[in-house]
Parts: C-alpha cells; sequence; structure tokens
C-alpha cells in the first residue's frame, strides 16, 4: 500500500522504466549530448519532448511509449544520482507529493494524463 502520492508516482516511474528502458537510455544520452556541447543547466522538460519528438510513432502510427510528464523528476535526479559529474545539471525543487496522500481511482490529476503536445501539462 502507498503511504503518498510520491510512492505512487515512484511505483508508476519504476512500471515504466522496467517497460521502457530506452527511454533512459535516450534520457542519459541526449543529457550527456548537451553536457559536452558546454550546457551547464538544461530543462529536463527539454529532453523529455526531444525524447518523446524523436521517437516519433510506431509502424501503427501510435506512439510506441508515452511518456508522463510526472516522470520528469525521478529521471533527473536518477540522473544526477548515477552520474554524480552531472549534479546540477537538471535543476529541482522539492517534491511536494511526498506530504500529500495518494490519489485514488476516482481522482484524475491533470498531470497524470498522458502527454498531448500541449505545452507542459
Amino acid at each position: 500500500m502507498e503511504n503518498s502520492r510520491y510512492e505512487q508516482l515512484q511505483n508508476q516511474v519504476t512500471e515504466f522504466h522496467k517497460k521502457n528502458p530506452e527511454v533512459w537510455e535516450k534520457f542519459v544520452y541526449y543529457s550527456f549530448e548537451l553536457i559536452n556541447k558546454g550546457f551547464k543547466n538544461y530543462s529536463v522538460s527539454g529532453v523529455f519532448d526531444r525524447i518523446r519528438w524523436e521517437s516519433g510513432a510506431g509502424e501503427d502510427g501510435e506512439a510506441n511509449f508515452k511518456i508522463g510528464n510526472n516522470f520528469k523528476p525521478f529521471y533527473a535526479r536518477r540522473f544526477m544520482r548515477v552520474y554524480p559529474q552531472a549534479d546540477g545539471f537538471y535543476r529541482l525543487r522539492r517534491q511536494t507529493t511526498k506530504d500529500k496522500p495518494p490519489l485514488t481511482s476516482r481522482e484524475v490529476n491533470p498531470g497524470d494524463l498522458e502527454y498531448e503536445g500541449l505545452g507542459d501539462g
């Protein structure tokens, strides 16, 4: 049983990562590409948008995967934890979800909806 919204999101990200390890590989690749170009900081949203854009759609016209916007802070934090030389590359905020109860199946959080290409969610 999840005790907080943070745990709920963390479980969702973990499940997504297991099913879509190529997203992490692209995230790392694009992040280091930016670092090697001389960027000191960058937007995690920009990297996610590039992954979405360059992954395109599958042969059936459907996206190969859908990345939730709530996954961004988890990917940014993991990147800087796994690659400490990149600490500070992504600017982080306090994760307020640690203080919130998990959503029930009846609640809808707009940040959980799949990306529709209409901005940052």
